[in-house]
């Protein structure tokens, strides 16, 4: 056995860890879920009821609502995160002055590392305020036609906030990954696009086609840093078990259900069950996303190959 083969077999242990690890929170998960799934089965994905009681046989529990709500706010936040992302690494990389590069790109990133409290603070300080007057009352006086904007902004708090507020979190993140790859696109590919008469415009449009995949890569980044957010969403999004197409209306998130309700959970029965489920609905909902990159990828790749 030559060094490179033992080398290769010293790394098993540490990946054995890693996969152990995972794998043992998915039995933790569908361990205490059992309980929850036996009693109602399906119906806590697809049902919008949740009765707590301290009589056993009265609780049930559903958590639609949140796992909407969830999938709502991440995708707003997505829609708002991606063209940031994109232009602003190419501002970064291509336009901005060397004085300012080099600020601009740590400002990414201590975006990145700031606690979230300080996100849903300035959020319900300032964020929702701006909304509620700036954008949701205009939007409903004037196209309350739109179920989009069909709710009463009452408070503010609701999907937009949170789908706002979300978006401009994972921003950072989907950024460092897109500026990175498009920095690293070979001089020689630029050289070679303008060689043949393309505008700075057309040579960009190139080089972000041959960034697609790690395009993709910061949007699942992004992606799953929205749908796991906790106590930002929590402040800003209104809590309430509501499902709405409305931009305006108050909701929950998986996250923000089991942050505010897990303190009282162990008085209940199946409540604690019940969350571990929500909890493990969220990684259904993560493995579906990556699994559909995945398949965008692949399909990117043969695609690139036959060409």
């Amino acid at each position: 056995m030559n060094f490179m083969d033992r080398f290769k077999i010293s790394l098993l242990p540490f990946s054995a860890l890693v996969f152990g690890i995972f794998a043992l929170m998915l039995l933790v998960y569908f361990t205490n879920s059992a309980e929850i799934f036996s009693r109602e089965g399906i119906k806590i994905y697809t049902t919008n009821i949740w009765l707590a009681s301290e009589e056993p046989e009265k609780e049930f529990y559903g958590v639609l609502a949140a796992i909407y709500g969830s999938v709502f706010t991440s995708v707003i936040a997505i829609l708002i995160a991606l063209p940031i992302s994109i232009a602003y690494s190419i501002f970064v990389v291509d336009f901005a002055p060397k004085k300012i590069k080099e600020w601009l790109t740590i400002a990414t990133d201590i975006m990145a590392g700031l606690p979230t409290i300080i996100y849903g603070i300035w959020g319900v300080f300032v964020l929702v305020p701006f909304l509620k007057t700036y954008v949701m009352e205009p939007l409903y006086n004037n196209l309350s036609f739109i179920p989009l904007f069909s709710y009463p902004p009452v408070s503010g708090y609701s999907y937009l906030s949170a789908g706002v507020l979300l978006g401009i979190m994972v921003t950072p993140f989907a950024t460092a990954v897109i500026r990175e790859a498009y920095k690293m696109v070979p001089f020689t590919y630029r050289e070679a696009i303008f060689a043949l008469g393309a505008t700075k415009y057309e040579a960009t449009k190139v080089i972000i086609g041959y960034i697609k995949p790690a395009i993709i890569a910061g949007m699942i980044l992004a992606f799953g840093r929205a749908i796991g957010e906790t106590v930002a969403v929590s402040l800003v999004i209104g809590n309430t078990f509501n499902i709405s197409p409305s931009l305006f209306a108050p909701g929950y998130t998986i996250s923000s259900l089991i942050a505010n309700q897990f303190g009282n959970a162990f008085i209940y029965e199946y409540m604690v069950s019940a969350l571990f489920a929500a909890g493990l609905s969220l990684f259904f909902i993560g493995l579906a996303i990556n699994l559909l990159a995945f398949y965008f990828l692949r399909r990117w790749e043969e695609s690139g190959s036959r060409l």
